[in-house]
């Protein structure tokens, strides 16, 4: 199955400081910023667009119990994820399934743009946090 680079996830402490470097020091341009409060996300994300690729900024909202936050506890900030898009998520899934790559399930939802998304298991990815996902909505 094709995958194409989505995203990169990026840890940050302080989101505004960092939509500055992003926009202003790269070029880049502030596609959108919200907050989310959802279990496994709790993290406040700037998406910027830097001549087509695509950066999110992730900002913990809680630091006890925001995955972002437990990344930055043990890692610092810095690159969190690499985010893949599939033409079909549940056939990716199936895919890897038979590759014995775990998908971690509690990860699994449909954010607001409506890309919906998994984290596989970075026991599997040589310890490198991967996102699959697939946007149904735009077909």
């Amino acid at each position: 199955m094709k995958k194409t680079l989505d995203h990169i996830g990026i840890a940050v402490r302080r989101l505004n400081e960092s939509i500055q470097f992003y926009t202003e020091v790269l070029g880049g341009e502030l596609f959108d910023r919200y907050r989310s409060e959802a279990t496994g996300v709790e993290s406040e994300i700037a998406v910027i667009d830097l001549n087509g690729s695509r950066i999110e900024l992730l900002m913990p909202t809680n630091n006890t119990t925001s995955p972002i936050a437990r990344f930055m506890k043990q890692k610092g900030k810095g690159v969190h994820h690499i985010a893949y898009v599939v033409p079909n998520l549940d056939q990716a899934l199936e895919e890897l399934e038979g590759q014995n790559i775990r998908a971690m399930e509690d990860t699994r939802r449909v954010n607001k743009h409506g890309r919906r998304l998994i984290y596989l298991n970075p026991a599997d990815t040589e310890g490198t946090i991967i996102e699959y996902c697939d946007y149904p909505d735009l077909d």
